[in-house]
């Protein structure tokens, strides 16, 4: 039955066939794909997935080789620095334990550094005093892991922690805007019931959680075996540093020396001795020693290790009478043509801004723009003539006449003039016939709106404007308003003020009247890209190892030249109590410029800010002494409002003259206190933004008038000006009220400075009718740069 009518299916197909698979019959042989070819797509995951492997083997040597950097013996001594969150923590006994456990022969205690061969580690322990928020600042600065220590019996009523009081708040705050390493917290005084041991270290460590990170580890400390369990796992641990500490080289000084110059008088030499740390550091580099500058290299000495983990060689190091007798291995000595140039300000060429004769293409672009000029329209009358139209002076033409007559006169941004929508020349030729016919009426006739003021005294104006100043007050307050003097001239007074029609959109050219200062400072033409060449250069002086470097790690001594005696002798002094470090400084970091920092006032101080104020800046590793001004940042402009204090609460701009660096860096603005004495107290902190001279900040002022008679789109306003030549000077800038009506002046009335407006709606009596000037505002040059002049 069933032979040629047997059922025949079709091949079934399987949904894991690709679709050139399934149409492979549809091609002919000559175009079909050959078998090794058909294989590319295998050969790329192949690629893919060795790709993947080689990143990893990557990553993983990248890490192995940090944390043999870090813990191997030719790494520096890690740095702890132990840090109280409370008065009653006593932190010399805690000093005390930890060296006698990881040095049981003894330590220097002038600078506590020892090695211990048990732990294979090297450590220098600092105790941050306190009180004393700068010395705690430098302090965190070089630490490779801040140990908190908190005792269990102390109780600090009335703050956010029972176990960190007013100070210990504040400095949290502050090393947090710093950027905080590897931290731990060390708690003592436990009671010796274990009951009641464990339930007092869980009720410390939950009071303390929300102020740590969530990686921070909580450890008893009051017994050798709790800081030996303590020791073997920071030994383990990998730290981490602020990201700005690892592009720069640097140097925690352990000994202090002063070499006289006798060829140079007031100079002498100033040797550091200490461990190079982060990076390496370059014979040409320039360094910044904190507080006191930037300065050059004269020599610097790769010394014996006077800490080795080596029992034997460690032996033969504390047979010795001194660390600074260590034997020297290698000298380095600048090369003159490598060095780099100790260059601060720009020495500015007096020829340069002399008038030369023109160049062909100034001519040619002087022609052009004339060309353009004969292109505009002008509304004249039927059957004027060109030679006629070029004696016709347009009103615009009077009004840059009577700017220039001025030196310091007013300049109009006339730019998107007029109300939007509307023609100029219509709308002038609109509101003059609506002044005719409302002038008609009785209520706006020009001698019926002479103000009554006329035969008032000086004190009886300033006394009526005193009073109706009050009254607005209480309505709404507005910073930026003052007062027209009536002893001089408004035109003179604000001279160097002009009005804009929009502050987003109006021009404004950041090359027009700069200070003598913009001579004596650099701007770059790209920034990003000379910061990323800048970068990649000393990261490629690092890896290469060249022979006038000293690796990280490696035990130096640093010749510093020219620096003043004065100064030698303050960083001698404060060597005993804070430590004193240099780090090296990048290409272009000693050259001055207008640097951007985003600040915010801190929550601890109560005390007004005003722009120009001497502040310290701790930028880094670095202290300058800066007059900064506060603006607004604008997203959506290139101009940005000057602000007159530093208002709590919110983030201001802060721009200041100052050497170059270059960002991520930390900000911690001090204030000095009247009390000399007194250390200075924390005002702001933030963060580098930019480096910009071209930046546009703008200083803005409100002259204020009251309506005296208002005829729906006309009013009449005094107390704005005090002579009618003031109203004529300031006629193109536009006015506003408070309700938000817009308009312009039309005409001075009698002889004490009242004047028309026109409004674009009726206008209500009790508004306030205000004219908005601007002028471009400077940070302010400091008198002297480092606070160690002032110690």
């Amino acid at each position: 039955m069933g032979g040629s009518r047997a059922q025949v299916n079709k091949q079934h197909k399987t949904r894991f066939a690709s679709k050139s698979s399934r149409n492979l019959h549809k091609t002919s042989e000559k175009s079909r794909i050959g078998k090794t070819e058909r294989n590319v797509a295998k050969g790329a995951r192949a690629a893919r997935v060795q790709r993947s492997k080689m990143l990893r083997e990557q990553k993983r040597a990248a890490l192995l080789k940090e944390k043999r950097a870090s813990s191997g013996s030719a790494s520096p001594p890690r740095v702890i620095v132990l840090f109280g969150l409370s008065a009653d923590v006593n932190l010399n006994s805690l000093a005390e334990d930890l060296l006698s456990l990881l040095s049981p022969q003894g330590y220097e205690p002038a600078f506590p550094t020892v090695a211990s061969p048990e732990y294979k580690l090297r450590t220098t322990v600092l105790k941050a005093p306190h009180g004393d928020l700068p010395t705690c600042m430098e302090m965190a600065k070089v630490a490779d892991l801040i140990a908190f220590v908190a005792s269990a019996s102390s109780s600090c009523e009335g703050r956010t922690s029972d176990y960190i009081d007013s100070f210990g708040s504040q400095c949290l705050s502050v090393l947090r805007s710093l950027g905080l390493p590897s931290t731990v917290v060390l708690i003592r005084d436990l009671p010796a019931d274990m009951k009641r041991r464990h339930d007092s270290k869980k009720i410390c460590t939950s009071s303390l959680a929300s102020e740590f990170p969530e990686d921070c580890k909580y450890y008893p400390a009051d017994t050798k075996d709790e800081l030996h369990k303590f020791m073997w796992l920071f030994k383990e641990q990998r730290l981490s540093i602020p990201y700005w500490r690892s592009q720069r080289a640097y140097l925690m000084a352990q000994k202090v020396d002063v070499v006289a110059d006798d060829s140079n008088l007031g100079k002498c030499t100033l040797l550091l001795t200490g461990y190079i740390r982060a990076r390496s550091l370059s014979v040409n580099q320039l360094v910044h020693v904190s507080g006191a500058g930037d300065f050059q290299l004269s020599k610097m000495e790769i010394l014996k290790d006077p800490f080795p983990l080596n029992a034997r060689k460690e032996q033969d190091v504390m047979d010795s009478d001194e660390v600074g007798d260590a034997e020297v291995l290698r000298s380095l000595v600048p090369d003159p043509m490598k060095q780099e140039a100790l260059l601060v300000e720009n020495v500015p060429d007096p020829l340069a801004g002399e008038q030369t004769w023109p160049t062909e293409a100034e001519m040619a672009e002087a022609e052009q723009s004339q060309k353009q000029k004969k292109k505009k329209k002008r509304a004249l009358p039927r059957g004027t003539s060109e030679y006629q139209a070029a004696w016709i002076v347009d009103d615009t033409d009077e009004e840059e006449s009577s700017t220039d007559d001025e030196a310091d006169g007013m300049i109009l941004d006339e730019r998107d003039s007029g109300y939007p929508g509307q023609d100029d020349n219509n709308y002038s030729d609109e509101s003059d016939d609506q002044a005719s016919i409302r002038d008609s009426d009785g209520e706006t006739d020009v001698d019926s709106v002479m103000m009554e003021g006329e035969n008032l005294t000086k004190e009886q104006l300033e006394n009526e404007i005193r009073k109706i100043k009050q009254a607005h007050a209480d309505d709404e307050e507005f910073p930026d308003e003052v007062d027209t003097p009536l002893d001089s001239p408004a035109r003179k007074r604000f001279a160097k003020y002009r009005g804009l029609k929009s502050f987003r959109t109006s021009s404004w050219d950041p090359k027009e009247s700069l200070p003598a200062e913009y001579a004596r400072i650099f701007a770059f033409d790209n920034f990003n890209r000379t910061q990323k060449n800048v970068l990649a250069k000393a990261l490629g002086m690092d890896q290469e190892n060249n022979d006038d470097c000293a690796t990280a790690g490696s035990y130096a001594r640093l010749y510093i030249t020219e620096v003043p005696t004065s100064v030698a002798s303050k960083l001698c002094m404060h060597a005993k109590t804070i430590p004193v470090v240099a780090c090296g400084l990048l290409q272009h970091e000693s050259k001055m410029s207008v640097l951007h920092f985003s600040i915010k006032k801190h929550d601890t101080y109560n005390a007004p800010i005003k722009s120009k104020d001497e502040l310290i800046f701790h930028v880094g590793f670095r202290q300058f002494i800066a007059r900064p001004i506060y603006s607004t940042d604008n997203m959506n402009s290139n101009k940005h409002k000057m602000e007159r204090f530093l208002h709590p609460g919110r983030f201001s701009m802060a721009s200041i003259y100052a050497p170059i660096s270059f960002p991520p860096l930390p900000l911690i603005a001090l204030k000095s206190s009247e009390g000399v004495a007194a250390p200075p107290t924390v005002a702001a902190v933030g963060a580098l933004k930019c480096i910009d001279p071209d930046r546009i900040i703008l200083k803005k002022i409100t002259l204020t008038g009251y309506p005296q008679r208002v005829s729906k789109l006309k009013a009449s306003v005094r107390y704005m000006f005090h002579n009618p030549e003031d109203v004529k000077w300031f006629k193109p800038v536009e006015v506003w009220t408070k309700c938000g009506r817009r308009g312009r002046i039309k005409e001075p009335l009698g002889t004490h400075g009242a004047l028309k407006c026109i409004f674009n709606g009726v206008l209500q009596q009790s508004d306030t009718v205000c004219m908005s000037l601007y002028k471009r505002a400077y940070p302010k040059w400091p008198e002297h740069r480092f606070p160690i002049l002032d110690a």
